[in-house]
């Protein structure tokens, strides 16, 4: 995607962020892709991000829990005070949060698995740490793309759960299985995010942060957050086969999922 076709991607100050749910000191908004939640050194000065276009549209200071990737879309949880920032972050840090995510990826992926490889930071810097992700595949499709050797392409629609969160721990931990992101321009395979550019008109990154459980910390309540996906999302997932929803949105029995690193798969199984 040229540049001035990313930036007419991105939502104006005009157009409204959807609010998913809200207690009195906190929300849950609905980011769209290709918006970043805030400056930092890592995207550069932008003229829009997710909270400024809320504080515009709600007329408050608001502070994101967590982090959610410019090109990722979903479930974004923020609090409207730093008291509350603190309460949520600390059920981030000592893992009581659980996120799961859908991605199309590259090839038939295993129907259950765990990632166990370590991570170290952005760009690799610092060191390894631990990093665990279970991923499930709900949905598969075969398109008649001739792509390398292969007269076919197959694809592949996964729940992903991450146990921790590390630096672009999903998109990572599915190139290590050999099923990379299609959209993903870092991880990812070039000839499966332009066919997806010319068949399907798809541009963007296909991860989106779909459910998000966490207590609000005044009532002790539990919250469950569901975002739905964009256009672009939705058009290959009407492509895929049958979709079971309430079995893809159960949660893997952690007992059934500890082992070693899955192996990446054998690149016959790619395409």
């Amino acid at each position: 995607m040229r540049a001035r076709d990313r930036l007419a991607a991105v939502p104006s100050v005009a157009e409204l962020i959807e609010v998913l749910a809200q207690g009195e000191r906190w929300l849950a908004v609905n980011k769209p892709p290709r918006l970043s939640v805030h400056e930092s050194n890592y995207t550069g000065p932008r003229e829009q991000t997710l909270l400024r276009c809320l504080r515009e549209q709600l007329g408050e200071k608001l502070h994101a829990i967590h982090r959610l990737d410019t090109a990722t879309s979903g479930v974004l949880l923020l609090a409207r005070d730093p008291a509350m920032a603190a309460e949520l972050s600390q059920q981030f840090e000592s893992r009581q949060v659980r996120k799961a995510y859908l991605g199309v990826v590259r090839g038939y992926a295993p129907d259950d698995s765990l990632v166990d490889h370590p991570l170290a930071g952005a760009e690799g810097k610092g060191p390894l740490r631990e990093a665990r992700t279970v991923v499930r595949r709900i949905a598969a499709v075969e398109f008649p793309w001739a792509i390398g050797a292969f007269p076919t392409a197959r694809y592949s629609l996964v729940v992903a759960w991450p146990e921790t969160g590390r630096y672009h721990q999903i998109r990572r931990h599915l190139k290590h299985l050999s099923h990379p992101l299609i959209g993903d321009v870092n991880y990812g395979r070039g000839e499966h995010n332009r066919a997806f550019r010319m068949q399907l008109a798809i541009h963007r990154l296909l991860l989106h942060a779909w459910r998000l459980h966490f207590t609000d910390p005044e009532s002790g309540q539990p919250q469950a957050v569901v975002a739905p996906w964009d256009s672009e999302f939705q058009r290959i997932i009407e492509r895929m086969t049958p979709i079971d929803w309430e079995a893809a949105a159960a949660e893997p029995d952690p007992a059934a999922t500890r082992g070693d690193a899955v192996a990446a798969d054998s690149e016959p199984t790619l395409r």
